[in-house]
């Protein structure tokens, strides 16, 4: 797998003309690699650059997190951002210990509705691998993680496990990242 990724990395780096913007190469370049793995990569880099800003609002989407004791708490997520990412800058305790790279379950939200369960891509081999790890495990589980928020997700509830299977020490919390 390296080899493969260094091998793709290599020609994305080949596509990218020098003295383009940082953050707009990163985003060529991890195109490039998914291209070439073909499937869809993780990356917390935005297409947006300096440049872009055209003092137009950001889209967002209408997330409800409901929490084990039941608590609702509605949300607003930026359009590609995932569901951990927004937990955090919203203060939602929704662990993550691997920091969104598919090395644990920690971030396990449950859909509550099928029908946008259902919207969703189909989960990867390694999130089903996770997944599998996770705590009350249910037919609509994901990665809060690999839930990248999207206009046909408005509306969206996640349900939060009333645990999570974790390794670290107890009374751990995760931190915004």
């Amino acid at each position: 797998m390296l080899s493969r990724l260094s091998r793709a990395g290599l020609r994305a780096l080949s596509r990218v003309r020098p003295g383009t913007n940082s953050a707009t190469s990163k985003s060529h370049e991890v195109e490039a690699i998914s291209a070439y793995m073909g499937r869809k990569l993780f990356s917390s880099t935005t297409n947006t650059t300096a440049g872009d800003s055209n003092n137009k609002p950001e889209a967002k989407i209408s997330v409800t997190f409901v929490d084990k004791d039941g608590e609702e708490k509605l949300v607003k997520v930026p359009i590609g951002m995932s569901m951990l990412e927004a937990a955090h800058e919203n203060d939602i305790e929704l662990e993550g210990a691997c920091e969104g790279s598919l090395a644990c379950s920690t971030c396990h939200v449950i859909v509550t509705d099928v029908n946008y369960y259902n919207k969703m891509e189909d989960p990867v081999d390694e999130e089903n691998d996770m997944l599998d790890l996770a705590f009350g495990l249910t037919e609509t589980s994901r990665l809060g993680c690999q839930v990248i928020a999207s206009p046909e997700l408005d509306g969206i509830r996640l349900a939060l496990p009333s645990a999570t299977r974790n390794f670290a020490v107890d009374g751990y919390a995760a931190k915004s990242h």
